[in-house]
């Protein structure tokens, strides 16, 4: 630069005269062109694009950015005799987009919700793509988006080149907002990656976010370029404050807001821009070294951005900066409303907040038992809280065996409760504290509720709220069925609430369920348990409770959830009554801080809402208790990790399924499931909802307990269902209780497979099958004029051979270590060669020989399993003989199956798993 300069002065005094002059604009001229060329090319990191050439077209389909093609309208467009600004990237990002006055982009900004409307297909959830690198921690930002139910994808920035994610699906924009872990993220991307980034965002109105992480102050990334503002980096703040006319970017936060004193960390990001556009969220003021005594007062006033909200005036993209990451918790909430606006709403939640506290373990315990000055504080506190949340009323899980058992003044405390119980709202636990998964007879426990039932009764205690809670949460999950039974007996109860489902940990993954037609709400910690009866007693003492109301876990737990059950204990309302300050400053500070609106309601009404916002939630997904040690605690009796298959024998239906249980069930050390009254051998727990909605004691009941004989000890369970194979549902639910499992799946000629599934329907007289010819249900169409037995028994014929999709989908979810394919062909020309390759599969320490074991019946015509001596065969509607496929049909099958089947085979190949010799003659 200095030397440019110093050639543009050697020309001035070399030229004198008014054409001189001419000469010397013109090489001021063309220096500044190169100058501007220089800074285009050199300013920013200089990358090889030809190796994401291809991704990049794949990413996204260059179209004019102003059209539609939902729509086949077009966004606002320039007049004709607007001036044309450049754009920021110049010809370096390979862009004609042009900048319209300010004047007008503003109008264009104003009809941005339109435009997202237009842009945005409503079908398409709401999805965010966060680009991080291998560097950075990114669990703290991808937990609060799991927290707040935000859907992502997660790229590394290191990895872009090569795998760069397709943006748009079928002409719609896959991603409402993309987010950057850290700005030096954003600065060093590749420039053709960046300009991919900008056109996505401009043509789908899409906003990006960008967090400064960690950063010294010595680090280089001074400027964004070629955005106009700068960063300052390493900062210590103090004074923090929300600016007061951000009102129509925050949802959450409240405007106006602020606080004093230091900020934690010293590593702090400030912005700064000229331009109106760039307007701050978020302000505070630098600490100023004590060594410093050439700062102003003024100078010291002077309130910095941490937060930066960049309009999109520039460049027609709205960004928001964060100047720190998400450990400040006013960042957290930022963070969110960051995420609602650039989605134009569509990713904003209400600010309706239900909240709900249960005492757990009234009149139960020695220690931290309430006197009746406790029960008048609670009294007391509630009024308060009841002013700020209308209708809010402590919730109180009571056992009656130890009423009235404490010292004087504990005695007085429970009669004070007795007194005032209609003050309260009550739900029963159980009357001796006993924990249900312990009753294995069913009586037994409903006698138990009876008693705590008639203590109700005899206090005047009312429970009518149809919400009850199990004590250490025993039987609720894992489910006990006899607890779902009794509650419905004795109580009447709708709605229970765990902290046990999926698991404990973390505590913001907790989700609901419904079993047996109660309803189960996630039950969230507050840092309460039952040891807290001092301040001092507790981590970190006031300031650590102070931690996590004022911005920490438990304030973050409301505001990610539109309902949330608190689990405290009586213990935290007697001695220093830590429950009391912690709901008051909960309260308080949220209602300070946010635009949130705290609420209450009944548990049922409070479930209902919750599951009609999370309908998905409603199916338990049953996993393994025998993996999670809380649960295995708390397992009932009647369920053993014992009675858990190793084995699943998958289908398809049609290909030899019940040959070959039959011959795995000649072995000494495999043992199959009991027969089911209505899916006789088959469980189908797996596939059929309604089986599955029965529940894990269910399931194991249907198994023998192979490890309490000596005999077993090297007995494997398994089951065989044929409906597992193509359910959609089936990989899933199985993987999550039985991911160490073996599967075995047989595949025929799917040719075959699809008239042998005809021939059944019409063996077993369905109307479709005997009124309609094999070619006519084979290609029917789903026009109005096919009926739809037709169109179901089609489905039934064709889908499941579609072997390659099926196959794919139980390997999403095992190794392919874990499954054998077996040739339903050489299975019925060849058994025994067969069952050689399943016991080496399986492992079995016993191998055992089959020729003596499956015998030919010639009458039947297929192989049948011999036990004692005697041929077993299997019954007469196995192995039918029916009238040959017609042409016309076989030629329709082969098309159809042709390409299904050469992707299995290529799937087959490619994950070393045995290939049919059937398959091989395609």
């Amino acid at each position: 630069m200095d030397a440019i300069c110093s050639a543009i002065m050697r020309q001035a005094k070399r030229y004198g005269t008014p054409r001189s002059l001419k000469k010397t604009l013109l090489f001021v001229a063309v220096v500044s062109s190169v100058f501007v060329w220089y800074l285009s090319y050199h300013m920013l990191p200089s990358r090889n694009v030809s190796l994401v050439k291809d991704q990049l077209e794949k990413s996204i389909t260059v179209k004019d950015p102003l059209y539609s093609s939902q729509t086949g309208t077009r966004r606002a467009t320039l007049p004709t005799n607007t001036t044309r600004v450049p754009s920021p990237f110049g010809d370096r990002l390979g862009t004609n987009r042009s900048r319209a006055s300010e004047t007008l982009m503003k109008q264009n900004i104003t009809e941005r919700d339109t435009w997202t409307n237009v842009r945005f297909n409503k079908t398409v959830e709401p999805t965010i793509l966060v680009v991080t690198n291998q560097f950075l921690i990114s669990s703290d930002l991808t937990n609060a988006l799991k927290a707040n139910n935000i859907k992502f994808d997660k790229v590394y920035a290191s990895t872009l080149v090569t795998s760069w994610p397709a943006l748009e699906d079928n002409d719609t924009g896959k991603y409402f907002v993309i987010l950057f872990q850290s700005i030096v993220i954003l600065h060093d991307l590749n420039t053709e990656l960046l300009s991919t980034i900008y056109d996505y965002c401009y043509k789908y109105n899409a906003g990006i976010i960008a967090f400064s992480q960690q950063m010294s102050k010595t680090t280089k990334y001074k400027k964004l370029y070629p955005l106009p503002m700068t960063m300052e980096h390493g900062q210590s703040l103090r004074d923090i404050s929300v600016n007061p006319t951000a009102g129509d970017v925050l949802h959450i936060t409240k405007p106006g807001q602020g606080t004093r004193g230091s900020l934690p960390s010293s590593s702090w990001t400030v912005f700064k821009s000229d331009l109106p556009s760039y307007r701050p969220l978020v302000q505070a003021k630098k600490v100023t070294p004590a060594k410093s005594l050439n700062q102003t007062s003024q100078e010291k006033e002077i309130l910095y951005a941490t937060v930066l909200l960049d309009d999109g005036d520039y460049d027609g993209i709205q960004k928001i900066f964060i100047g720190n990451d998400l450990r400040f918790w006013l960042h957290y909430v930022l963070f969110l409303d960051s995420i609602s606006y650039l989605s134009h709403g569509l990713l904003r939640t209400s600010l309706d907040r239900y909240i709900q506290v249960d005492i757990d373990d009234v009149f139960v315990g020695k220690n931290g038992r309430l006197t009746h000055l406790d029960v008048q504080a609670l009294i007391n506190q509630q009024q308060v809280l009841s002013n700020k949340v209308p209708g809010f009323t402590f919730k109180l899980g009571f056992s009656g065996r130890s009423f009235g058992s404490g010292n004087e003044d504990e005695k007085k405390g429970d009669l004070a409760l007795a007194k005032n119980a209609h003050v309260f709202s009550w739900f029963p636990h159980m009357w001796g504290h006993a924990q249900a998964h312990t009753y294995d007879n069913r009586s037994k426990l409903v006698s138990e509720m009876k008693m705590n039932y008639q203590f109700a009764k005899s206090q005047n205690i009312t429970v009518y709220e149809s919400y009850a809670v199990a004590p250490h949460h025993s039987g609720v999950y894992p489910a006990h069925d006899m607890l779902y039974d009794a509650w419905k007996e004795v109580w009447g109860t709708k709605v229970t609430s765990t902290e046990e489902y999926p698991n404990l940990l973390p505590d913001w993954n907790r989700k609901g369920f419904i079993f047996k037609d109660i309803m189960v709400l996630p039950r969230k910690t507050c840092t309460l348990y039952t040891k807290n009866l001092l301040m001092s007693n507790y981590t970190g003492g006031k300031s650590g409770l102070d931690g996590v109301v004022r911005g920490g876990e438990v304030f973050k737990t409301v505001i990610s959830n539109p309902i949330s059950v608190f689990m405290t204990h009586m213990p935290n309302y007697a001695r220093d009554r830590l429950g009391l300050y912690l709901f008051d400053e909960l309260v308080t500070f949220i209602q300070r801080w946010t635009n949130i609106k705290l609420k209450t309601a009944s548990p049922v009404k409070m479930a209902q809402m919750y599951f009609e916002r999370h309908p998905e939630e409603r199916e338990p997904k049953w996993m393994n208790p025998c993996s999670d040690k809380r649960h295995l605690q708390i397992l009932p009796k009647l369920q053993s990790c014992d009675r858990l298959p190793q084995i699943l024998v998958l289908g398809p239906q049609k290909t030899g399924t019940a040959a070959l249980r039959a011959f795995m069930s000649l072995h000494p050390n495999l043992a199959s499931n009991y027969p089911s009254k209505e899916s006789f051998e088959e469980m189908q727990f797996f596939s059929n909802s309604k089986y599955y909605a029965r529940g894990l004691e269910w399931y194991m009941s249907h198994f023998p307990q192979v490890r309490h004989n000596p005999t077993d000890k090297d007995r494997i369970l398994f089951e065989k269902s044929a409906t597992y194979f193509d359910s959609e549902n089936a990989p899933k639910r199985a993987h999550l209780l039985l991911h160490k499992a073996k599967l075995i799946t047989i595949l025929i000629d799917p040719a075959k497979r699809a008239y042998s599934w005809y021939q059944h329907e019409r063996a077993h007289e369905n109307p479709a099958s005997l009124n309609y010819t094999f070619y006519d249900v084979i290609s029917a169409s789903d026009g109005p004029g096919t009926h739809p037995k037709v169109v179901s028994l089609r489905n039934r014929c064709l889908n499941p051979g579609m072997y390659a999709k099926h196959v794919s989908s139980w390997l999403s979810h095992y190794s392919s270590k874990k499954m054998l394919v077996l040739d339903g062909e050489l299975l019925k020309t060849d058994p025994v060669a067969v069952m050689v390759k399943v016991q080496q599969f399986l492992g079995l320490k016993r191998q055992i020989d089959y020729k003596d074991k499956i015998i030919f019946d010639k009458t039947k015509g297929f192989y049948c399993p011999v036990k004692s001596g005697r041929k077993h065969c299997l019954p007469k509607n196995k192995g039918r003989s029916y009238p040959p496929m017609d042409d016309k049909s076989k030629e329709f099958l082969r098309q159809f199956y042709q390409n299904y089947n050469f992707q299995l085979r290529n799937l087959l190949i490619k994950k070393h798993l045995h290939t049919p010799q059937w398959l091989g003659k395609d």
